[in-house]
């Protein structure tokens, strides 16, 4: 198994720092993001320390830590190993990214191009060639789509309409990555949106339960996607894509938390953990006494355990498709 880099295109799973440099209020440039992260440094990664992108590049053996392509101070050398472009709060909706005032994924793609000709420059074609033939991408993206765009969308589409555009969308940009040269694609599906900590405050009664409409929206949207990547696998050469069955894992940890080392899963770990996520979740907002017992971090995203958790549960899948 060789991966020269990993490129992770999609939204605040992936994210590493890219909306510290725009103007948005999806951020997490503040403690206590990042408190646990290379001596307490908030990056912008919506998490307590690393994330899924740095933990999936370990396990890649590319490198430990995935940069952000916006960061200034990124060198040349880990642009050869591979960045994020992702974007927390991005979509494959157009509306969505202007909701959230971040990058959509068509400018994530227009970023990956401008990577590909920095790349170009810096080490020549032929080497740049290689890099991206042997890279893995992945991406996380519709999660957005499906909680902030659909209720405002319902009055021009059905859920299953809807939830068949957003699968155009990934295809086009699976295709898109494609074309670029990339050979080694993972697609991560959406989770269990009903069950993430705001989202069962919000709508999940006096008992916070998980929001079954919610979840079956994701399961309608992961099962045709699953099916639509398939298909494309078997018109494109030499393409190879993992689906990731992220709901799937996610679901299994949250009805088994013990099996995983941990005891809280309904609530993140900074403020109340009912709601706390982004600006939200700053340094007034206390923290949990004991993290490692908490999957979720904030009320949308998981601990740097559950990232890692969730990274050794999916792995074996991910190398099985790809190599």
């Amino acid at each position: 198994m060789y991966v020269s880099a990993l490129l992770a295109f999609g939204d605040s799973f992936m994210e590493q720092g890219n909306n510290n440099y725009i103007n948005t209020l999806s951020k997490a440039n503040f403690l206590p993001y990042g408190k646990d992260f290379l001596g307490g440094k908030p990056t912008g990664r919506l998490c307590n320390g690393r994330t899924l992108c740095d933990f999936l590049a370990e396990a890649l053996r590319v490198k430990n830590y995935l940069p952000a392509y916006l960061d200034p101070l990124i060198e040349d050398k880990d642009l050869q190993t591979g960045v994020s472009f992702a974007s927390a709060g991005s979509g494959l909706d157009p509306l969505t990214s202007t909701q959230t005032s971040t990058i959509p994924i068509s400018t994530q793609l227009d970023m990956f191009k401008e990577y590909v000709g920095k790349l170009k420059r810096n080490v020549g074609v032929e080497t740049a060639n290689n890099i991206i033939t042997n890279s893995v991408v992945v991406v996380s993206i519709g999660n957005n789509d499906l909680l902030l765009s659909l209720p405002y969308r319902r009055l021009q589409y059905d859920v299953p309409t809807y939830s068949n555009m957003l699968v155009k969308r990934v295809l086009n940009l699976t295709q898109e990555i494609y074309m670029l040269g990339v050979r080694r694609i993972v697609v991560l599906s959406t989770p269990p949106i009903g069950c993430l900590p705001a989202v069962r405050t919000i709508g999940g009664g006096p008992q916070r339960a998980c929001v079954d409409e919610e979840n079956n929206v994701a399961q309608l949207f992961n099962n045709n996607l699953k099916q639509q990547l398939q298909l494309w696998t078997t018109t494109v050469p030499q393409s190879k894509v993992a689906f990731i069955d992220y709901y799937g894992t996610l679901m299994s940890i949250i009805e088994n938390p013990q099996k995983y080392g941990f005891d809280v899963v309904d609530v993140g770990c900074c403020g109340t953990g009912e709601i706390e996520f982004s600006i939200l979740c700053n340094k007034l907002a206390a923290t949990c006494e004991n993290h490692s017992k908490y999957f979720f971090w904030d009320s949308l995203h998981p601990t740097e355990k559950g990232y890692n958790v969730i990274v050794n549960h999916i792995i074996e899948d991910l190398v099985n498709a790809l190599f």
